[in-house]
């Protein structure tokens, strides 16, 4: 298979879990209805949430969407870390499918091995698992899982590892639906270490050398946490997996930052037409590059969905991402507005 774009990545992924009785589901806004503990969504589930909890229905019971997402507050901020590497975003897509009490742990892991091996094409060497392994005894651990990556797939038994709750039990918020999880990473290979003139340093899953990426996770929704941190069983199991599209896309697209790939070099391209910058100019403002082409597509989707800059909440929000968009810009020269046109690059 040749190189994908990302279009033809995002279709992939839709028509697998199509033709496995997934229904397509369109992406929710932005800007959360009916939960006011959300600024904004900020995973694929938070449009399910209420199935998970026993309180909603739908009419099917498997689905697969693409998300719209921001993590600029809360619980799940990535904003700090928005120009300071290569995988960090405000706005970015989760690819998603999901089991409302229809299949679980088995097809889950089966379907993901299938799709990255089989239709991404990617090399079975260079995939690795995790599974949940409470550090404090007080649940079970997830032989389940691990027992299905080792049977369904072809995976390395010993690219198969346990990490505790802090790497995998998923939890939406301090409250609400959660499980264990079993995540998938890609090694990108030894030479990407970012950590190499150490010669203490180990590269490892979950590491920060940027060697190993986190790719997909596959949540398996059993329990409810209540406001005391009691765990409680859910009426039905579920299945919520996300991974993220701009990360999978700069794999299979052969370059080493989602900064690289189709969905920014467009934006990146045009800044640099616009100021007049050489490539050598583009990689010593690099940090500015990357935070003008991120908040960039955040403000066209923002706004596209509704969400005007203002003083409080998620207009406060706007504002403030608008603003250091512009501060880098001027960082980079410009002396007048320039966001308008970095936006009809996204649109």
């Amino acid at each position: 298979m040749g190189e994908l774009t990302s279009a033809e990545v995002r279709q992939s992924f839709l028509d697998f879990f199509a033709s496995r009785d997934h229904t397509v589901v369109p992406s929710a806004s932005l800007v959360p209805h009916d939960d006011p503990t959300l600024l904004f969504s900020n995973a694929g589930m938070n449009q399910f949430k209420d199935v998970f909890l026993g309180l909603g229905s739908r009419p099917y019971t498997r689905a697969v969407d693409t998300q719209k997402c921001m993590r600029v507050s809360g619980k799940h901020n990535d904003l700090e870390d928005v120009g300071r590497d290569s995988t960090h975003h405000t706005f970015f897509e989760m690819l998603g499918n999901w089991s409302f009490g229809d299949y679980y742990k088995k097809e889950a892991i089966a379907w993901a091995w299938e799709l990255l091996t089989e239709v991404y094409g990617l090399s079975e060497e260079r995939l690795w698992a995790t599974v949940f392994r409470d550090e404090l005894g007080a649940l079970e651990t997830d032989e389940e899982a691990a027992g299905y990556w080792r049977s369904e797939t072809g995976i390395d038994p010993a690219h198969i590892l346990y990490f505790g709750r802090k790497d995998n039990f998923w939890e939406m918020a301090d409250t609400g639906p959660c499980g264990p999880c079993s995540e998938i990473s890609y090694d990108r290979g030894p030479e990407t270490c970012e950590c190499a003139g150490d010669p203490d340093h180990v590269c490892q899953v979950n590491g920060d050398c940027g060697r190993f990426v986190e790719l997909w996770n596959l949540v398996f929704i059993q329990y409810d946490k209540d406001a005391d941190g009691n765990l409680h069983p859910l009426p039905a199991k579920h299945v919520d997996t996300g991974m993220g599209f701009e990360r999978l896309v700069s794999i299979l697209q052969g370059v080493n930052s989602n900064y690289r790939t189709d969905l920014f070099m467009p934006i990146i391209r045009r800044v640099q037409e616009m100021m007049g910058h050489t490539d050598e100019d583009v990689e010593e403002n690099i940090t500015a590059y990357r935070v003008i082409a991120d908040h960039g597509r955040a403000i066209a989707f923002l706004i596209g969905d509704g969400v005007l800059p203002g003083n409080e909440g998620r207009n406060y929000v706007l504002r403030m991402i608008l603003r250091r968009a512009a501060r880098f810009g001027r960082q980079l020269g410009f002396d007048r507005p320039f966001l308008a046109e970095v936006a009809q690059v996204v649109i």
